[in-house]
């Protein structure tokens, strides 16, 4: 039992906010693509393998990033206690339930057409490269938001079976928003960064933070807005993306950078927002 709790630590099981905003995009390119007028228990089937092959990635992710970063994971508050950093896992066990996670994924995957199985395959690297980010550059969420979106493509051709311009329109907006939602998230470390040496937007915007944000999210939104035009939805949508808005604003407006606690509520208010936007394309798809 204890080896089982750790192993629940090590993959953030108990956070589902990480694997949550890895599924929305997904759920969101599938949505858009998806053809109604088929039987719906194929989309139903998409999803549910869209949602398990975020918590498996997510959770091996969250492995591999804590391998990479665990003599920094040790001089930061908030991390110390980790089971990699704490010496409680031991790199190579680590190291085999993210292979073991890694196996599970690929067995989701391949129930996928061989369109979606070969993207897939090719965003690996990204996935597993973004712990570095951070030594080196102030920009590791725009990383993170390469990587944690790439599921929206994914969603898009496991329907469609092809790579239209519309799902790279909306791919690029929400990259914006993990850009906002990623900074928010980083400040809760940002003390402990500044002194170990590591970097982030949170850190390069600290003076202007929700200058940056507004930038982020009016950036996203503005896709959401052409995704609805190009796809035609009905006045319905638009009136219902004005509650994307007030949810966007909300983050921007309670934003405080001392508070790691409010940005930590803020950070996870993305979720309500995926599931916002995710009812929203359904109401686009059928009104």
């Amino acid at each position: 039992m204890e080896q089982f709790k750790l192993f629940i630590e090590l993959t953030r099981l108990k956070k589902p906010i990480g694997y949550m905003l890895l599924f929305w995009p997904c759920s969101w390119g599938l949505t858009i693509a998806y053809d109604f007028s088929k039987e719906i228990n194929t989309y139903l089937f998409y999803l549910i393998l869209f949602f398990s092959g975020s918590i498996l990635m997510r959770s091996a992710g969250c492995i591999i990033n804590d391998i990479i970063d665990r003599n920094y994971d040790k001089k930061v508050f908030r991390t110390r206690n980790r089971p990699i950093a704490s010496g409680k896992v031991s790199v190579q066990v680590a190291m085999a339930y993210s292979l073991i996670l890694c196996l599970l994924a690929f067995i989701v995957l391949i129930q996928f057409n061989y369109l979606t199985i070969i993207l897939a395959l090719g965003s690996m690297p990204l996935a597993f490269t973004y712990p570095l980010m951070k030594r080196y550059t102030y920009w590791p969420q725009l990383f993170l938001g390469i990587t944690f979106n790439y599921g929206l493509i994914l969603g898009w051709t496991s329907s469609a079976n092809n790579l239209e311009l519309i799902p790279l329109i909306f791919y690029f907006g929400a990259i914006f928003w993990t850009l906002g939602y990623d900074t928010i998230y980083g400040f809760q470390d940002i003390n402990d960064d500044e002194i170990i040496g590591l970097k982030s937007t949170s850190i390069k915007f600290k003076n202007t933070p929700k200058k940056f944000l507004i930038f982020s999210y009016s950036f996203f939104y503005v896709t959401l807005i052409l995704i609805g035009l190009t796809c035609n939805f009905s006045l319905i949508y638009f009136v219902f993306s004005g509650l994307v808005i007030y949810l966007l604003y909300k983050q921007v407006n309670s934003l405080d950078i001392h508070n790691p606690k409010k940005c930590l509520k803020n950070f996870k208010s993305n979720n309500l927002l995926g599931m916002v936007i995710f009812i929203n394309f359904l109401i686009g798809k059928f009104l």
